[in-house]
């Protein structure tokens, strides 16, 4: 067969599987939260870009997050600012509700990203330590996936990612909180997607290796030389690669639920 003829043929089987080369957002809302920095600004940059409306949550990063809402605006991308502090229950239904009575009156994406560290061993581990990582990165998923859902299920559609983490996974040490908590997520959106799948609902976790961001700047270059040792390979993730997968799995994955998506260079199979 001719070259002319492979390409025909493509065309034609494009064509017929009605396959677009690419997909919009435009006319979804999504909720980032924990935007103002590291993978959430990434991923809110990306679904923007998509056509999607898109609110950037943030809960101390104001300046950052500031600086994200006028570059997404100066690209003619729009956007909204919603402060709030999603490991509270109450301003993370506050932070849905201002989405919701936003002038799109939607939620269609939700992404829970929020999350933070506080590293000590565990004989040494206080109760607040715990605490502050669980209700950040755990507890803000339940609250705000649960004040997001009435929406969705009313129209009949929602895209719900969580991040959760290698470490998640495999563990490490001195993060025995922010495993449990990652960990945690993976099975809670496990349950959620059988809950929700009736109704036109996905729900997914991407599970990040070590990623540049300013969190994991703090680690110092020893233990990070260590780390990036056990990669196959051989680097650290950049957000754009999470959030990549983010914005595949809210416009392409229209058949994908309940799965997590390790982005993690090789160093957990």
């Amino acid at each position: 067969m001719s070259t002319a003829s492979v390409v025909d043929h493509v065309n034609i089987a494009v064509d017929q599987l009605n396959i677009p080369t690419t997909k919009s957002l435009k006319g979804k809302v999504a909720l980032v939260t924990g935007a103002g920095r590291g993978i959430g600004r990434a991923i809110a940059i990306a679904l923007a870009s998509q056509g999607a409306t898109v609110a950037i949550n943030y809960r101390t990063s104001g300046e950052s997050a500031a600086s994200l809402h006028d570059a997404l605006q100066e690209a003619d991308l729009d956007c909204l600012l919603v402060q709030g502090d999603v490991s509270d229950q109450e301003d993370a239904r506050r932070v849905v509700k201002n989405v919701l009575d936003s002038p799109r009156k939607r939620l269609d994406i939700l992404i829970n990203n929020a999350g933070v560290t506080r590293d000590k061993s565990m004989v040494k581990m206080v109760s607040d330590e715990w605490d502050h990582v669980i209700n950040t990165n755990l507890n803000s998923n339940f609250y705000c996936t649960s004040a997001a859902l009435p929406a969705m299920i009313e129209q009949k559609f929602g895209r719900i990612v969580s991040i959760s983490s290698v470490v998640g996974q495999a563990g490490a040490f001195g993060q025995a909180n922010y495993a449990a908590s990652k960990g945690a997520i993976i099975a809670f959106t496990k349950s959620l997607a059988l809950e929700v799948a009736k109704h036109n609902i996905t729900a997914n976790t991407i599970a990040p290796g070590y990623t540049e961001t300013d969190m994991f700047a703090g680690v110092s270059s020893e233990i990070r030389e260590k780390i990036r040792g056990r990669i196959p390979l051989g680097r650290f993730a950049q957000p754009e690669e999470i959030a990549a997968a983010v914005s595949f799995l809210v416009t392409y994955g229209d058949y994908i639920t309940g799965q997590q998506i390790n982005i993690n260079g090789g160093c957990y199979m």
